[in-house]
């Protein structure tokens, strides 16, 4: 395993490119021995203070991982955490995940004491739109890519606005290059046009209808590669929202005898995906839509933490982002299909 710091801190408003560090992280730690991961209850500033003083017996380097930092108060890392990582024990590293957005954000006395303890502090942050261009210009040449501005602006036109979007498929146009013996090679518009993948690939509409038509299968698949271009759950809980309050109002006018006919005329969407989605609501009932809508607003709630009151909140609350959509796809979908 290569040498890694006492403490990291990860974290940023660029959630794709957090979930990745997390990612590589844990690979990294099991292929030395394992890794211990704090989510829920566990993941507080007191909880990883008494995960660094328990005893062990694990062999080699150990790796904690604790979620949630966005969440995390002031008071709490200076009475807890800060002591503890003054006395980091030996053969131990700490790396805090903190998935940032407007006022949820790590706090400053967390930043401090990583610093302290000799660790590394990483921000992922996303790039503004009108700077994407230079961005993807600059990965690529990372990659060894040359585009010129022309095509860096019709990459992003072409894939989205979404760094983890653009990153990939630079990264497969560096990697045909490499096949090809192409290293260093240019790339341009005609290149991008023919190669790059539409933003319109996997859109977040096919999870949504997905959890309406009840395909526990699709909408986890979907789920997990929106994720992995980098969507944020924030987004997509808005899109699933929306899609299942369509489907109980269809599901309403279906029952009070509307015609199929007089439902999808109604409806601002092709002819094709109005009538798929007329067909999966009229195989359910309204109940099943309203549940899932309640459980879509407990997963929102529990993604940002939970209740206000501790005593109220739910087992989820705390635990990572994508345990907690992927639980609540299964209770939607709990037949599958």
């Amino acid at each position: 395993m290569p040498e890694l710091k006492p403490a990291y801190l990860i974290h940023g408003d660029d959630h794709g490119a957090v979930a990745e560090r997390r990612a590589g992280l844990r690979a990294l730690a099991e292929g030395g021995g394992g890794a211990e991961v704090l989510e829920g209850d566990e993941a507080t500033p007191a909880g990883a203070a008494a995960a660094l003083a328990a005893m062990t017996l694990a062999v080699g380097h150990r790796v904690i991982i604790v979620e949630g930092a966005e969440r995390w108060r002031q008071a709490d890392v200076e009475q807890h955490l800060a002591p503890a990582l003054a006395q980091m024990p030996p053969e131990t590293t700490l790396a805090v995940f903190a998935r940032e957005e407007a006022r949820a954000k790590a706090p400053a006395a967390l930043h401090d004491a990583i610093k302290k303890a000799g660790g590394q502090i990483a921000a992922q942050q996303t790039v503004k739109p009108w700077e994407l261009g230079g961005w993807a210009r600059e990965q690529g040449a990372r990659l060894g890519l040359a585009l010129d501005a022309a095509a860096a602006k019709a990459l992003v036109a072409q894939v989205g606005e979404r760094q983890q979007r653009l990153l990939r498929e630079l990264e497969k146009l560096a990697l045909e290059g490499e096949q090809a013996g192409e290293r260093g090679r240019r790339v341009g518009v005609e290149e991008i046009e023919a190669r790059a993948a539409h933003s319109a690939e996997w859109r977040a509409f096919g999870l949504a209808d997905a959890l309406v038509g009840g395909d526990a299968a699709t909408a986890t698949g979907t789920y997990l590669r929106l994720r992995e271009q980098g969507e944020r759950l924030a987004g997509l809980t808005y899109l699933m929202a929306g899609r299942l309050r369509d489907a109980l109002a269809i599901s309403l006018r279906l029952a009070e005898g509307e015609s199929v006919a007089e439902v999808k005329r109604g409806l601002r969407m092709p002819a094709r995906a109005a009538e798929r989605l007329v067909a999966d609501v009229a195989r359910a009932e309204p109940d099943r839509f309203r549940a899932a809508l309640a459980t879509i607003a407990r997963m929102e709630l529990d993604s940002r933490g939970g209740a206000v009151l501790v005593a109220d909140r739910g087992p989820l609350a705390g635990m990572s982002e994508d345990t907690i959509a992927q639980r609540a796809i299964e209770e939607i979908c709990p037949e599958g299909r």
